[in-house]
């Protein structure tokens, strides 16, 4: 297991923080289908060898999946599964055990794997709201319902994430760990509309300031043991200013979803990389696409996020230097053979985008 030693979750880090990736870098979202971790785990060096990732394998059985290993990291509270879901425990049980037990596996095939290797490495785990959205109280509805227990969620998952930071850090010395903090229910959360536990009522809604100072608190555990915090969403309404106000060194989301003709997002994105946020912005599909259809040249794949730089009147050059491509989302839901493939397309079209095309030029003044 991870040492689970406690690190302080209340110190600051530097707005500015030195991105550990290279111009035109792509990477992974996490999840894989199948269920060997030493063949995902030699995929992902193989072909995201500049900026590879843990693997998360879902179907791999109890506790794989994202929100029992979200669970896993987490000091101090305990969890078992349900038939409706995963539920807070009063005692550690054998689903925690088995969730505990594939993080080992996965973090020991990754040092076994990553021997030697030198960049940025990334990690990934279910954020403060996504698990609290999630999992249930031992006698009542979705922790999210109680603000003491998100409190309880946000400070255990601070001191276990970045346990587990630094635990990589120890056994891939010439890594720059990369925390990917996903909350996929975080629009919803801030919305109003997560479903309560009999699903006829819904939840109230959470201010962004307690979304930010939660999501600030796991960020700064991370970044006090040197690994970089970054937030994943890929809903339609990514929330992107309250990442940049919880001190997200980037932002991941699905540039598919991005409305062509601007919109606020675009706004927010904008003031994100002038604050020299980065973004992931994921443009390779995360399933198979279909087999009767043409398939995509990298430039067409690649459009999506030049018809945003132009929007927002960037400089070109400035493109692959602020942005990691990434799959839209993760790829659990893929054939065994589409790993491979999207990988491969992710670094071709972030060698696309080190390229200034002629028909591009920012649609407004250089910021």
């Amino acid at each position: 297991m991870p040492d689970f030693s406690r690190s302080p979750a209340d110190v600051k880090r530097p707005r500015s923080v030195a991105r550990p990736w290279g111009v035109g870098a792509a990477t992974g979202v996490g999840s894989m289908p199948g269920s060997d971790p030493d063949e995902a785990m030699r995929l992902v060096l193989g072909e995201l060898e500049a900026f590879p990732h843990l693997v998360e394998l879902p179907a791999s059985g109890v506790g794989a999946d994202m929100i029992g290993r979200g669970a896993a990291h987490l000091l101090d509270l305990h969890t078992e599964l349900t038939v409706s879901g995963w539920r807070f425990a009063a005692h550690a049980g054998a689903d925690e055990r088995r969730a505990r037990a594939a993080l080992t596996r996965d973090l020991d095939v990754l040092e076994e794997h990553a021997h030697g290797f030198a960049g940025p490495l990334k990690i990934q785990c279910a954020g403060p709201w996504c698990i609290a959205s999630s999992v249930e109280l031992r006698y009542g509805d979705k922790a999210l319902a109680d603000a003491g227990a998100v409190r309880d969620i946000a400070a255990a998952l601070a001191e276990g994430l970045a346990a587990v930071a630094a635990d990589v850090q120890r056994r891939v010395p010439g890594a720059r760990v990369v925390v990917q903090i996903d909350e996929p229910s975080l629009p919803t959360v801030l919305a109003g509309q997560v479903r309560t536990a009999s699903g006829f009522g819904a939840l109230a809604a959470v201010e962004s300031t307690d979304a930010a100072d939660k999501l600030r608190q796991v960020a700064a555990a991370v970044s006090a043991v040197g690994a970089i915090p970054i937030a994943h969403c890929c809903a339609n309404d990514v929330p992107v200013r309250l990442f940049v106000e919880a001190g997200m060194s980037a932002i991941s989301l699905d540039a598919t979803l991005l409305d062509d003709t601007g919109s606020d997002i675009d706004d927010e994105i904008g003031a994100a990389i002038e604050q020299r946020v980065a973004f992931f912005l994921g443009l390779v599909a995360s399933t198979d696409p279909d087999p009767d259809e043409k398939p995509l040249r990298a430039q067409e794949i690649a459009a999506p996020a030049r018809r945003l730089w132009s929007r927002l009147g960037f400089a070109p050059e400035q493109l692959a230097r602020d942005v990691v491509v990434t799959p839209t989302c993760g790829l659990a839901h893929a054939s065994m053979s589409w790993p491979a493939r999207a990988y491969r397309s992710c670094t071709e079209v972030a060698r696309v985008l080190v390229e200034e095309p002629e028909d591009v030029r920012p649609a407004k003044e250089n910021r």
